[in-house]
């Protein structure tokens, strides 16, 4: 029961020849979440303009579907996606700190309540590693209580700052994908 089977997976020779595509990628991301992190108010802002930009596409896409089904029974379905997405975009844009604010006591609220099941949930369930589960319960407990703790100025830097950290990891994610591929191409180069 505890064998380890390792599974042999064949690298395409595209892949590993285009390894500094990667490392760009890699390398970008990591700066956008360096730069994220330090202008955390700047991101949390840019954010909030970004998704209402994105709601408001979504409404005028819906208000075309709406057009299109007709008398279709799914038409107020659709129109009210319109008022759905073309009400919260708008005022996403129209309001960026007081939307960051609400919308970082959520993630608080949503950290704190999530982590508590992480913690809870192991008592009641035979789950391996019960303790990797309860320490992040615990992390994402402690993480909103901080952020609402801070609320409402937290709502100002939070959601630049978690954004920054996810870019920094996913650019350090793909700079050491990269790097293997490196050493895939030079090892396979040396055959």
């Amino acid at each position: 029961m505890n064998e380890v089977h390792v599974l042999a997976v064949e690298i395409p020779r595209e892949l590993a020849q285009n390894w500094g595509w990667f490392l760009a990628l890699g390398i970008g991301l990591g700066v956008l979440g360096v730069l994220c992190i330090v202008y955390s108010a700047r991101a949390t802002i840019t954010s909030m303009y970004f998704f209402g930009g994105v709601l408001v596409a979504a409404a005028a896409i819906e208000c075309v579907n709406a057009v299109m089904v007709g008398r279709w029974s799914g038409f107020f379905l659709h129109l009210l996606g319109v008022l759905l997405f073309g009400v919260t975009g708008f005022l996403l844009l129209r309001y960026p700190l007081i939307s960051a604010e609400s919308i970082t006591a959520l993630m608080a609220a949503y950290f704190v309540i999530g982590g508590a099941f992480e913690v809870i949930a192991p008592l009641f369930m035979s789950l391996p590693d019960t303790g990797w589960h309860v320490l992040n319960g615990a992390i994402s407990i402690l993480l909103g209580i901080l952020v609402l703790a801070q609320w409402p100025i937290s709502g100002l830097w939070a959601i630049g700052l978690f954004i920054g950290i996810d870019l920094l990891f996913h650019g350090i994610t793909w700079t050491t994908f990269a790097l293997g591929l490196r050493a895939i191409g030079a090892g396979s180069a040396s055959h």
